[in-house]
């Protein structure tokens, strides 16, 4: 079985060569296939792709957003990530609050209209700034509502409890092992209408053998562009942190994908990717002297030896 980087960029050429072309919600349309695993063997280095740039601060300040239970955009704003930006400006905009010029299907008129283009950036850039400096503004319009750290960390039960799945999930490897329901599901069926956006990665399971830690996660629908690198990366340092606080050592991680899909306005990029040759996988080191998944901070992570091919660029999909 093909592994690694070799599995996604085989991803990639399966759904120029067989995908099927379909609408989606965002109006772009994509090609995608239904069903599709790939396996990462994190004995062999961090799954952070080579053959373009990812930029590992992004998702390691997503995960830690997560792991927190956090909802809303403020702290990875105050961490320089943007890549949730556009659902929550999306909800300020179509606001009774908002008096600025029309911001209609901004995801799509961006990027044909330059004049148009330059009124945006001004606003986001604006909208940025209330977020970061007025505290009622960042309550009101940047959380997220529902969204996966919530599900993660304070689930709601029908008598108003919480439960805090990623706080039993650790526990639970660390004392039945070789249980089979070491799971954490963001998929709450209730909760969907309250979020930006339901959950695309919906479910994670771990699995502990011969001393190693090792993850699939079932992801409903991927961007295989620009969405599913972060995905791996980001799952892949979740292992990382759960099987270091567990004394175990890292085994794979296994990404299964429902809806593989490429955005239409992403196949010339696919194919520059696609003509680049891969190189060796960077070291993931961690500060061990944090022990707590939920102690680490972005400044306990170092990459090392990552030597990636530059970054390409894609419009996001929103």
């Amino acid at each position: 079985m093909v592994q690694g980087e070799q599995a996604y960029l085989d991803l990639c050429r399966l759904i120029l060569e067989n995908g099927n072309k379909k609408a989606d919600r965002t109006g772009t349309g994509t090609y995608s296939v239904f069903g599709h695993q790939m396996r990462f063997d994190l004995s062999e280095g961090f799954p952070l792709l080579t053959t373009k740039k990812v930029n590992f601060n992004l998702i390691a300040s997503e995960l830690l957003w997560f792991i927190k239970g956090d909802t809303n955009i403020r702290y990875l704003l105050e961490n320089n990530n943007n890549i949730w930006n556009e659902w929550a400006f999306e909800k300020w905009v179509e606001s009774d609050d908002y008096d600025g010029p029309d911001m209609t299907d901004f995801g799509h008129r961006s990027l044909q209209d330059e004049a148009f283009n330059l009124e945006y950036k001004k606003q986001m850039e604006t909208f940025k700034e209330k977020i970061l400096t007025d505290d009622a503004f960042a309550s009101k319009y940047g959380d997220l509502g529902f969204v996966y750290g919530k599900q993660w960390r304070h689930w709601e039960t029908k008598s108003g409890e919480a439960i805090d799945q990623l706080k039993d999930v650790i526990d639970s490897i660390r004392n039945n092992p070789d249980s089979r329901r070491h799971i954490v599901s963001a998929w709450n069926p209730e909760d969907i209408p309250f979020m930006a956006l339901p959950p695309c990665h919906t479910l994670f399971q771990f699995y502990v053998a011969d001393g190693k830690l090792s993850c699939q996660l079932y992801q409903r629908s991927g961007d295989t562009f620009l969405g599913v690198p972060f995905n791996i990366a980001s799952y892949a340092l979740l292992t990382h942190l759960i099987a270091h606080e567990c004394d175990l050592e890292v085994g794979e991680f296994v990404h299964t994908i429902g809806d593989a899909h490429i955005y239409s306005n992403h196949l010339e990029q696919v194919k520059i990717q696609l003509k680049r040759e891969v190189r060796p996988l960077p070291k993931l080191k961690l500060n061990t002297d944090k022990q707590s998944v939920f102690d680490f901070e972005l400044s306990d992570f170092e990459l090392i030896d990552y030597n990636p091919h530059p970054a390409i660029r894609a419009p996001i999909a929103v």
